[in-house]
C-alpha cells in the first residue's frame, strides 16, 4: 500500500521456535503474501489431514480437509520446521518493502499524552534509538508485551496445561496421503501427545496435560516426564520405537491467554500477543497470520484517514474474538473427559463436516448447530470478556514501562 514499515525483532534469524503444523485456512495470508509457490517447492512436509488415536492404539478415521475444501488449494497445508519458514516470511517481508532490524530489543513504548507514538529500542550494540509512528502493532508472541504490563493478559481459567516436548528422527510415519497427518493421541485424564512428520526425517513429538497429571509423584524433569508419557499410549510407542530421540527435552506451562484490550490509540496488538489458545488444534499460525491480515487492512484504512483512535479497531477485534471463541468451545470439548468426537458423530453425522471446518481454520463461520450438538454432551464455556475492545483513552490509565518481560 506504499506506507513505511519498521519492524524491530529481538532476535536474529533464523531462530528455533515452536508451533509447526500449519492449518488450511493459512492458505489465503500466504497467498496473499505471494508465498504459496514457494511453499509448494519447499522441502516441508504436505498436511492433509488429522486424526486421533485412543491409549489402546486404536486410530480414528483421519479428518481429510479435502473433503470439505478445494484439495490442490486451501485443502492441502504443510508441517513446517519455524526456524526455515519464519526465516522466509521475514525476508518476503524485506523484498516487499520493509525495514527489519534485528537483535533489537524494545525497552519500553513511547507516549505523547494518552497516545502511543513509537517505541525506545537498544540495538545489538548496546545503541538507545527512538521509533516514532502513527501506529505501533504489538506482535511480541506469548510474552505479550504490552498486556503483560498494562496487566490487561487474562488466563483461561480451564486451558492451565503444561506441555513437554522433543524430536525424534527416523520415527515411523504412516503411508502415502496420510504420511504428513497431524496425529492427536490421548494419555489419561485427556492428556494428549501430539505428532508431527518433518522434512529431513524428523518428528516433532510432545505431550500435553495438566501440571498434576504429569509431574505425578515427584517427577519434575521434563525427559522423565516425557519417557514415563510414552508408556501411556501404544501408537505413540509403536511410533517412536524405531526413531533415535535427538536434542533437548523442552517444557513450557501458562500459556493459554488473552488480552481483555486489544490496544489504545496509537497501538494494536496482533497475534499471540492479543490471544493464544491452546496447541492441541495447531491453531497459532493460523490466528496470527489471520490477525495480521486483518490488522493490515485496518491500519491502513486508519492511515489514510489519519485516524487512529481505538473505536475504529473494535471490529478486528470483535472478528479475532470470534473465531477464538469458536475454536475455544471445540478445545473445551475436547478435553473434558465425557466427550468423545466419535459418539458426537455416530448420533449426528452431519458434526463431522462442522468439526474439520473448525479444525481447518474456518473459525469465523456459524457453527451454532455444532455447538447445540455439543452441548447434548458435555457443557461448553461462555465467551470470555473483551472489555471495551480497544481501550479508549476515556479509561486508559496509562501504560506503564520498564519491569516485566522482555
Amino acid at each position: 500500500m506504499g506506507h513505511r514499515v519498521l519492524v524491530l525483532e529481538r532476535e536474529k534469524f533464523p531462530r528455533y521456535h515452536i508451533g509447526e503444523s500449519l492449518l488450511p485456512f493459512t492458505y489465503q495470508p500466504l497467498k496473499r503474501l505471494g508465498l504459496v509457490d514457494r511453499m509448494k517447492k519447499s522441502a516441508f512436509v504436505k498436511k492433509y489431514s488429522v486424526q486421533f488415536v485412543s491409549p489402546s492404539g486404536r486410530a480414528s478415521l483421519p479428518f481429510y480437509f479435502f473433503n470439505r475444501y478445494d484439495r490442490e488449494t486451501v485443502a492441502q497445508t504443510w508441517q513446517v520446521l519455524r526456524s526455515e519458514f519464519d526465516q522466509m516470511l521475514m525476508e518476503n517481508a524485506r523484498v516487499k518493502g520493509a525495514e527489519v532490524k534485528e537483535e533489537t530489543k524494545v525497552l519500553e513504548l513511547l507516549r505523547e499524552g494518552d497516545r502511543v507514538v513509537g517505541a525506545r529500542a537498544q540495538a545489538k550494540n548496546g545503541e538507545v534509538v527512538e521509533y516514532r509512528a502513527p501506529i505501533t502493532l504489538d506482535c511480541t508472541g506469548k510474552e505479550a508485551f504490552c498486556a503483560v504490563r498494562n496487566n490487561w493478559r487474562i488466563a483461561d481459567p480451564f486451558l492451565n496445561k503444561i506441555a513437554v516436548w522433543t524430536y525424534y528422527q527416523g520415527a515411523k510415519r504412516d503411508e502415502g496421503i496420510d504420511e504428513g497427518a497431524t496425529t492427536v493421541a490421548y494419555v489419561p485424564d485427556k492428556g494428549w501427545f501430539w505428532y508431527i512428520p518433518q522434512h529431513n526425517d524428523m518428528v516433532s513429538v510432545g505431550v500435553v496435560a495438566e501440571g498434576k497429571y504429569l509431574t505425578r509423584d515427584g517427577v519434575k524433569s521434563p525427559e522423565a516426564i516425557f519417557k514415563r508419557e510414552i508408556e501411556q499410549n501404544q501408537w505413540i510407542k509403536q511410533h517412536l520405537a524405531c526413531g533415535k530421540q535427538v536434542g533437548s527435552y523442552f517444557l513450557t506451562s501458562e500459556y493459554s491467554h488473552h488480552s481483555k484490550h486489544c490496544g489504545t490509540e496509537g497501538l494494536l496488538l496482533v497475534g499471540d500477543a492479543f490471544a493464544f489458545l491452546d496447541p492441541v488444534f495447531s491453531s497459532g499460525v493460523m490466528l496470527a497470520l489471520k490477525s495480521g491480515v486483518l490488522a493490515a487492512d485496518a491500519v491502513h484504512q486508519a492511515i489514510v484517514e489519519q485516524d487512529f483512535s481505538p473505536e475504529r479497531f473494535s471490529d478486528y477485534a470483535t472478528f479475532i474474538r470470534q473465531g477464538v471463541e469458536n475454536m475455544r468451545k471445540l478445545v473445551y470439548a475436547f478435553y473434558d473427559p465425557d466427550f468423545s468426537f466419535k459418539k458426537l458423530i455416530d448420533k449426528y453425522p452431519d458434526a463431522a463436516g462442522e468439526i474439520t471446518d473448525c479444525l481447518s481454520g474456518d473459525v469465523n463461520k456459524d457453527f451454532s448447530q455444532l455447538w447445540k450438538w455439543i452441548s447434548e454432551f458435555v457443557p461448553l464455556p461462555e465467551d470470555l470478556p473483551l472489555a471495551s475492545r480497544c481501550q479508549s483513552r476515556r479509561n486508559w490509565p496509562g501504560l506503564e514501562t520498564g519491569g516485566g518481560r522482555d
